[in-house]
């Protein structure tokens, strides 16, 4: 079964071909700008990689460009777009309409009204859905939402301390995130030391980031709340946020309610704090160069996540791996000594030589560690892929 996972953003659309279930990788590609003058794209088919500039107008054009792509008769992977059984979707966020589920009207028209809470992912989602049933209605489009891995959170984790109507009419809770790729370093990680039992604290750390506590492969808390804007800080983005002081701003700058919420969900964060970037290569190198308020922003991002991998170990009980995830925590020598210093009292130890060489799946601990500490890149489209046919077979 061959099975095309799909992330989009609001002008971008990037995808990865899989031959289910071998889990193999037949192609990647990508297409940024869509629905500018002129659209960059990008294809890899084995050995064949090939870039070049047009335009395409929308998503739909975007998965025909694709579709093209991978039915090239000179270096394409498939004979005919017919072999695509499914098109499946990292998705953000639908309330109660959590899971995995087939892509139709009731589960778009969700989406559409909660894209208050999710407004980077949830309009462009929907809307791509909907241009992709019209223009390919024999292929089942499959939305994996991100808040189903985190269904397994006992309430006393899930729930805010508002009145209770509002968790029951409104939907309001902390719903968590990035459950894709969580799910796989929890998956992973049993594959990797053999034992499926295991407290782990995995840190997906990129331009948004969160902190997941499983046990056995299933999740006990999250750090993201009730939208991906929550936790911790992100590239542009709060994170935990005193909603108290919203009031106080609107006096202050005489701005709406709305000025100030984009604010805090496009000016917060990294970049918020340090005036400069929201990418931690950029801070770590002004900070080096003694950028105070690069040293500031990249302080506050270590220390949240330290606070809730110390509160995660409670969660849990004691850890027995800690799991560094996501472009930021995959390549940043310096964050995971940062985040690991002084915790010789948890028993965690890191090896310092073992974090600047670590590649690929590497453990980074020293010797006398009683914790794993790894550095696992994630692979959040296959998971996507193995969700997309379950749902198919399911319906079949």
């Amino acid at each position: 079964m061959k099975v095309l996972v799909a992330n989009l953003g609001s002008t971008s659309f990037k995808y990865r071909l899989f031959d289910m279930p071998a889990e193999v990788q037949l192609a990647r590609g990508g297409i940024d700008r869509i629905g500018g003058e002129q659209s960059h794209c990008f294809v890899e088919i084995g050995e064949h990689r090939e870039e070049h500039e047009q335009n395409v107008p929308d998503h739909a054009a975007a998965v025909n460009l694709c579709l093209s792509q991978l039915t090239n008769s000179e270096w394409g992977c498939l004979e005919s777009a017919d072999e695509v059984a499914g098109i499946g979707f990292k998705a953000v966020f639908a309330g109660n309409m959590s899971g995995v589920r087939l892509v139709e009207e009731t589960l778009l028209t969700k989406m559409e009204a909660l894209s208050d809470i999710a407004p980077a992912h949830n309009p462009p989602y929907a809307r791509a859905m909907r241009q992709l049933r019209q223009a390919f209605p024999e292929i089942p489009l499959v939305a994996a939402l991100e808040t189903a891995f985190h269904e397994t959170i006992a309430p006393e984790n899930r729930t805010y301390a508002i009145p209770f109507q509002w968790d029951e009419e409104y939907e309001v809770k902390r719903w968590g995130f990035h459950g894709a790729s969580h799910r796989y370093i929890g998956s992973r990680m049993a594959e990797l030391t053999g034992k499926d039992d295991l407290k782990v604290i995995s840190c997906h750390l990129g331009g948004s980031s969160s902190l997941c506590a499983m046990h056995g492969g299933v999740s006990k808390a999250n750090s993201l709340g009730m939208s991906p804007q929550t936790g911790l800080p992100h590239n542009n983005r709060v994170g935990d946020f005193d909603p108290f002081a919203l009031p106080v701003l609107q006096k202050a700058t005489g701005k709406s309610l709305e000025e100030l919420l984009e604010d805090l969900s496009s000016k917060g964060g990294l970049l918020g704090m340090s005036g400069l970037s929201g990418d931690c290569r950029d801070l770590e190198e002004a900070a080096a160069n003694g950028h105070e308020r690069a040293q500031l922003a990249l302080g506050v991002f270590h220390s949240a996540i330290r606070h809730y991998l110390g509160g995660y170990m409670t969660v849990l009980g004691g850890v027995d791996a800690i799991v560094f995830t996501g472009g930021i925590g995959e390549n940043s020598v310096s964050l995971r000594e940062k985040v690991c210093s002084n915790l010789e009292w948890a028993g965690i130890r890191l090896d310092p030589e073992r974090n600047q060489n670590a590649s690929e799946e590497s453990q980074i601990q020293a010797d006398d560690s009683n914790v794993q500490i790894w550095v696992v890149p994630t692979n959040e489209e296959i998971v996507v892929a193995r969700q997309t046919v379950e749902t198919i077979e399911g319906r079949a």
